[in-house]
């Protein structure tokens, strides 16, 4: 996968006649990927992973629904950085009834992470209408107003209620606390 992701930026970075150039490119691009997961925390296997996401979910103060991967393989942190990972066996839509929308999850999800705010999200695609709009960034906004806010690259966001993105479990403890969270 990290080849063709490499081979993919090349084939949009200029044309060089050098092939050395283009060798030299491959390798900057790798230690680039290695260089942001050094000092990474890496567990393996479906439910580890899957703990991790919801024990990140969770720190973060996002509803544990908002990340509904499957078959996760390896998940990372670094928490120096907030750099994190997750890499799942294979693509996955999910559709969201609560905001009535479609996500799309490549099979590698990453971000930068802090309380109430993941940043420079790559691997996650919304639909809007009959596009795919790619989503990179994820926001908590004021407790009070119980609002999740997704943006694109160009900054547009859009804003639902932080219960369309709430397990069943998560949905019933709010129900039954009222507003007291």
């Amino acid at each position: 996968m990290l080849a063709l992701k490499l081979l993919a930026s090349l084939y949009e970075s200029p044309v060089s006649e050098n092939p050395g150039h283009i060798c030299l490119n491959l390798i900057t691009e790798m230690a680039l990927v290695e260089d942001k997961r050094a000092g990474a925390v890496i567990v393996h296997g479906a439910q580890e992973c899957y703990q991790q996401s919801i024990d990140l979910l969770e720190e973060m103060g996002f509803p544990k629904g908002v990340f509904p991967l499957k078959d996760l393989a390896e998940c990372g942190r670094v928490k120096e950085t907030g750099f994190v990972w997750m890499k799942q066996k294979a693509p996955y839509e999910h559709y969201f009834v609560g905001s009535n929308t479609r996500a799309s999850y490549e099979t590698e999800v990453t971000a930068y992470v802090e309380k109430g705010r993941m940043k420079k999200m790559t691997g996650i695609k919304s639909k809007l209408v009959f596009l795919w709009v790619p989503i990179t960034e994820m926001i908590m906004e004021e407790p009070s107003t119980k609002k999740i806010t997704f943006k694109t690259p160009m900054g547009i966001g859009r804003s639902f209620p932080v219960t369309a993105f709430m397990t069943e479990e998560e949905n019933q403890k709010y129900m039954k606390n009222g507003d007291e969270e």
